[in-house]
């Protein structure tokens, strides 16, 4: 029974592909292949932030592309106190990614648990 489903599976996912292909660089795209959309390199900006402040949530992320050619940051609030910031590139050669901390780290001081003070026994015995 379960040979039978996945016979079935594969065959109805070779059927669902459209004749044209699915219009990729390497599978008819371009001009009159993957449904006439003409091919062009990849060009964009965007920007976003996150700022609510009585769940102390704070990140955003920035990027750019033009080619091949990418860049970008990230950040979050972490909650030590201090912003992660990752800025990065990316191009022909891979991902480089360079990861900067701002602020001091705080911890809560007091008795009690969650890690913030009291017992220093660990998880595991």
């Amino acid at each position: 029974m379960k040979t039978l489903v996945l016979i079935l599976t594969v065959a109805v996912a070779a059927l669902a592909k459209p004749d044209g292909g699915y219009g990729g660089q390497g599978g008819g795209g371009g001009q009159g292949g993957g449904g006439g959309f003409p091919s062009a390199p990849a060009q964009y900006n965007f920007q976003w932030d996150v700022n609510d402040s009585p769940s102390n949530n704070f990140y955003g992320h920035q990027e750019q592309r033009d080619g091949d050619n990418t860049k970008g940051s990230y950040y979050v609030q972490l909650p030590d106190g201090r912003r992660q910031l990752v800025e990065y590139f990316a191009d022909q050669t891979g991902y480089h990614a360079t990861v900067t901390y701002e602020g001091e780290a705080t911890f809560p001081t007091g008795g009690g648990g969650g890690g913030g003070g009291g017992s220093q026994q660990g998880y595991y015995q």
